[in-house]
């Protein structure tokens, strides 16, 4: 994404840090999320054109607190980068400036509301001078460093925004990202558009554009491409646009894990035949993965498993190939999504692994393939959008995200044909109910999950001791932060009655409320 103007957004550990991503790009501006620890070589290899600072859990006047990257002030000054600093971001400004933070003496927490100050360049675009932002702090400014003005306080009196105009260096303690800020993305414009001086060109037909163009500079007239393809949305929009770009050497394999969902194999083979008219060869390796997965029940070694399996098959497959083509495939294609990178390699001390995704820590460290990861930068809904540009189905586009270890993730403890075979019934009759109500396109994921606890029932005039399910559907739009989908007490009461009469072995239904974070959207 070398042609675009770069925001990098320096990361404290806070929940909110991908939100700043997201805002950024809705605003027409390619972002990028770097370690708040990251060297200032590695800042400058990206050539930011403003920079951010995160929030995050610390208090910067503790011992080993996160500091800015040696050099970074110096750089931002020499190079006229404008910096903003939120929350935590700010609070670092005002330490590194020679004010002072302390523990606040009453913490702001949830919607607050500030009075901006007439005349300053940050809040300029804002129309209304008092309006509710949302806080999470335990600190505040307690002097201002020299240079800095306050550009807005909270009702109380605290200061919730500095700015030094002549040096380009702005702070919010509050979140601009967070929609329950009212203005948040009119400040963030601001700071962009009016500070910055860019002009917004990152969107889809341009990321089209130039993906198609890096495919064709990488993989050289004689070259193929093997593709795995899922059935979801990210390997259909990868698998469509690497084969926009080379044509009939590109070649696509859908395997059957063992860990698909309800006649998803039979499904997804027509849907890409009859829909993006793409060549697939199917392989089932159900025998190979279930018999790697058995009594396995860490959800690390499971992915971990899956992913070195696929690139086991993958390796098979490029065989086959190799004898109608004269050679082996140089290039494997994977539908990698940015949340996918974050979530699995943050990279540095500041932030936690969530979990590995098998496409990123699963991958052996001596790959025999070159990897081409088109939608490696890019968010769900902007593939969905990338694929809208392409052409892709909405029959594509509209599926819920399936995680790429299948139901073996959605199996809590090992993995066995009769856990399987209950959780594909109990999710085809939670899908279908979906579907039925009209509900399912306004939910972002809907799943079952099978738990490892057995729950006295009563079935007929017997008492039963069978299994326990539970049902997940969240709202989301990029799958970092998601919300449960408050669903009327009479739809799941309909879904348990229909999963406890029409699957055998299951007597007990639940329904998780959980919103991400604290939660993930998968429970493993």
């Amino acid at each position: 994404m070398g042609t675009h103007a770069t925001i990098v957004i320096l990361d404290y550990g806070s929940q909110y840090t991908q939100l700043i991503t997201r805002r950024v790009r809705e605003l027409g501006y390619f972002s990028r999320i770097l370690p708040g620890d990251a060297t200032l070589a590695r800042i400058q290899e990206l050539s930011p054109r403003a920079i951010v600072l995160s929030g995050g859990p610390s208090s910067v006047y503790d011992p080993g607190a996160p500091a800015l990257p040696a050099g970074l002030l110096e750089y931002q000054r020499d190079s006229k980068i404008p910096l903003l600093g939120v929350c935590y971001g700010m609070q670092l400004v005002v330490r590194e400036f020679g004010g002072q933070v302390k523990k606040a003496e009453s913490r702001e927490y949830g919607r607050m509301l500030i009075h901006a100050s007439p005349g300053t360049r940050l809040f300029g675009a804002v129309p209304a001078k008092s309006f509710e932002v949302w806080m999470s702090h335990g600190d505040e400014t307690r002097q201002m460093p020299e240079g800095f003005v306050a550009s807005a306080r909270s009702a109380s009196g605290a200061i919730a925004a500095i700015e030094n105009a002549g040096a380009g260096i702005y702070g919010l303690q509050f979140h601009p990202e967070v929609t329950h800020t009212s203005h948040g993305k009119e400040l963030l414009r601001q700071f962009l558009s009016e500070i910055a001086g860019l002009a917004p060109d990152w969107n889809m037909g341009s990321v089209l554009e130039e993906q198609i163009a890096k495919i064709k500079r990488e993989v050289g007239p004689d070259q193929h491409v093997i593709c795995a393809l899922s059935g979801g949305v990210d390997s259909a929009v990868a698998a469509t646009l690497v084969h926009r770009a080379i044509g009939d050497r590109l070649h696509c394999v859908f395997v059957d894990h063992g860990l698909l969902r309800y006649r998803e194999r039979e499904r997804v083979v027509e849907l890409f035949e009859t829909k993006l008219h793409l060549p697939v060869e199917c392989i089932d390796a159900s025998r190979e993965f279930l018999s790697r997965l058995d009594g396995i029940s860490d959800p690390e070694k499971k992915r971990q498993i899956i992913g070195a399996e696929f690139i086991a098959v993958f390796e098979r497959a490029a065989q086959s190939f190799a004898r109608s083509i004269g050679h082996l495939p140089e290039f494997l294609v994977q539908g990698t999504l940015y949340p996918d990178v974050i979530e699995s390699s943050p990279g540095h001390k500041h932030s936690m692994t969530i979990k590995s995704h098998h496409n990123v820590g699963g991958l052996p460290k001596e790959l025999r393939f070159k990897l081409i990861e088109p939608l490696r930068e890019l968010f769900k809904d902007e593939v969905r959008d990338l694929g809208r540009h392409l052409g892709v189905p909405e029959a594509f586009l509209k599926r819920h995200p399936f995680p790429g270890p299948g139901l073996a993730v959605r199996i809590i403890g090992p993995v066995t044909p009769t856990h399987l075979e209950i959780l594909r019934q109990v999710d085809e009759v939670f899908i279908n109910c979906l579907l039925e109500d009209e509900l399912y396109d306004r939910i972002w994921q809907a799943f079952a999950v099978f738990l490892p606890v057995k729950s006295v029932g009563v079935q007929g005039d017997g008492r039963t001791h069978d299994h326990v399910v539970a049902l997940r559907a969240v709202t989301s739009s990029d799958g970092m932060t998601a919300d449960w989908y408050p669903f009327e007490p009479r739809f799941l009461a309909k879904v348990s009655s229909r999963i406890c009469n029409e699957v055998k072995g299951v007597s007990r239904v639940v329904y998780d409320i959980s919103s991400k974070p604290p939660a993930t959207i998968e429970w493993e």
